[in-house]
């Protein structure tokens, strides 16, 4: 007995060493690797022939190294750190206007309603030139729109661009909202709709108070649509599905590599309703937090979800504080539904070092949950809808055009060329506007381009400093005009999905955010199919029985 005692005894100390002696190994390697980088940095500092710009090397060493790991983690410097600090809380002191900075160009993307910028004039495609004293064209880097930023009550002046005419703008910041439920109405005397955009500290507040509004006009059943919301918050995705499931149950599980970051989620209060039937509506932009109140809800069979099945990230991130005001967010766990799934959809940690592609988790070998009523769903692929909004798959092209600024481009031009617009609801786009627009992007300069336009531009670059560019020059431009076509024909597979985003982008032009809430109230056919869903009570019922 005491023999077998020794033994347990001296294994025991081999595990406590090996561990030991793994850890220590691993912080050598850390600190041995550090040591490195100090050093090169300090060489290239002072021996580099040119200037170097320390800050700007550091982060291009730092994010370089983390793209290799997924797109979520990621350094913050200090101004980086104030943006995301913003976005988080849903409050800022600006003018109300989105930014965009390409090739030293600085455009207004978008104006909020009633903001500062929109009460002074400001119009979406209008080119900023100049803030205060500071000329874009000799400013470096994308943080030149962090200049319209400030504290409430400062005041700053614009110089603007717009249709070829200068305009000069005096702008008083003041504290901007960033309302994450912009929208909601009664589409008719029982159904209420409200659209949901954004989980910042504002969401869990913000729902309510539109779902109080909703029921005093009214409302018996209920649509959120979180279609193209990217998520955010965990803490307040918990407290919205609070509102419609029982107390004390269970809405999102971590489990994490660091075991007091790995925690249970449950319903802390008692609900508001539990009986209204409610629909999610989500696409393949609901990602996150969408996926976490429409996973959710559906595992509960607490809502029926119609759309198109969504973005697939089930991976957690956590900020952590760096030296000298910088952050860092990282990704420290994966979330699990009530049933118990994972919905992360890519792979990473598979991901190919050769090539940089990352696998999506196989379709054939998802593994198949149950919903509280005995449904099947499944794991490793976003969240399926229960009522699928069948579209074309969408192309390679059309992705590329939803990225660049081509539409933006069109829209303001076509704001230029029309005083109005007319009623809202009125407004529909036709097939000739659609070549219309085709014909813009085939004779104006957008940064509209396929990544196989992209890459043979390059080689083409090579080609010319190797002094090759006139032996290939006609092949080259034959390859490229035949890519063009390619790329047009591919647009007309997404020709609907083109409209709608063109008619978004012109009504925001016109009637800022809340014109193309209206319009798609009125014209959506998954709202559409969503109502009709709910004045179908027996169908409702079937589908999450």
């Amino acid at each position: 007995m005491r023999k077998i005692k020794k033994i347990g005894i001296l294994s025991m100390l081999v595990v406590v060493l090996t561990v030991t002696v793994s850890f220590k190994s691993d912080f050598f390697e850390v600190a041995k690797q550090i040591e490195i980088y100090t050093s090169l940095f300090k060489e290239l500092n002072m021996y580099y022939i040119d200037e170097v710009n320390p800050t700007q090397l550091t982060s291009d060493a730092i994010n370089n190294a983390l793209r290799n790991l997924d797109p979520y983690t990621r350094y913050y410097d200090e101004q980086a750190v104030e943006d995301y600090k913003i976005r988080s809380r849903g409050s800022y002191g600006g003018i109300g206007a989105i930014s965009s900075f390409y090739e030293k160009e600085l455009f207004v993307r978008e104006v909020y309603e009633d903001s500062p910028a929109a009460k002074a004039g400001l119009k979406a495609g209008d080119q900023i030139v100049k803030i205060n004293d500071v000329w874009i064209k000799d400013f470096e880097g994308k943080a030149i729109s962090s200049l319209l930023k400030g504290l409430p009550d400062t005041k700053l002046s614009v110089k603007i661009k717009r249709n070829n005419e200068n305009y000069n703008f005096d702008i008083t910041r003041k504290t901007i909202e960033i309302d994450p439920v912009p929208f909601h109405e009664m589409i008719d005397e029982e159904v209420g709709y409200m659209a949901f955009i954004k989980f910042n500290k504002k969401a869990s507040k913000r729902v309510k108070e539109a779902y109080e509004d909703l029921k005093e006009s009214g409302m018996k059943k209920l649509i959120i649509d979180v279609r193209g919301n990217p998520g955010g918050l965990l803490s307040e995705v918990v407290k919205i599905v609070n509102y419609f499931v029982p107390q004390n149950q269970i809405v999102v599980t971590t489990k994490s590599k660091v075991k007091k970051w790995s925690a249970t989620y449950k319903t802390k209060k008692e609900p508001i309703d539990l009986e209204m039937p409610i629909v999610i509506l989500i696409d393949g932009h609901s990602a996150s937090a969408s996926e976490i109140l429409s996973g959710a809800l559906q595992d509960l069979d607490r809502a029926v979800i119609i759309g198109e099945r969504s973005y697939g990230k089930g991976l957690v991130q956590r900020t952590r504080k760096l030296p000298y005001g910088t952050q860092m967010k990282l990704t420290i766990s994966k979330y699990y539904t009530p049933s118990g799934r994972c919905i992360q959809e890519l792979d990473y940690t598979n991901r190919d070092r050769k090539t940089g592609v990352v696998p999506k988790f196989d379709p054939k070998s998802r593994n198949m949950f149950k919903t509280q009523n005995g449904r099947k769903v499944y794991d490793g692929g976003g969240v399926e809808p229960d009522i699928k909004m069948e579209r074309p798959k969408t192309t390679i092209a059309t992705k590329a055009l939803f990225r660049s600024d081509a539409i933006f481009k069109y829209a303001t031009d076509y704001q230029y060329k029309h005083e109005t617009i007319g009623a809202i609801k009125d407004f529909l786009l036709t097939n000739e506007e659609y070549q219309s627009f085709i014909n813009y992007i085939k004779t104006n300069k957008t940064s509209f381009k396929t990544k196989a336009e992209r890459s043979f531009e390059k080689s083409y670059k090579v080609a010319e400093k190797d002094a090759y560019s006139e032996d290939i020059k006609l092949g080259y431009d034959q390859l490229v005009k035949q890519i063009k076509i390619k790329k047009i024909e591919e647009l007309a597979v997404n020709k609907q999905e083109v409209l709608e985003h063109i008619s978004d982008e012109i009504l925001k032009q016109y009637y800022f955010k809340t014109g193309v809430y209206q319009h798609k109230f009125t014209h959506d056919s998954t709202i559409k199919k969503a109502a009709k869903l709910l004045h179908n009570t027996k169908k409702y019922t079937r589908i999450l029985k």
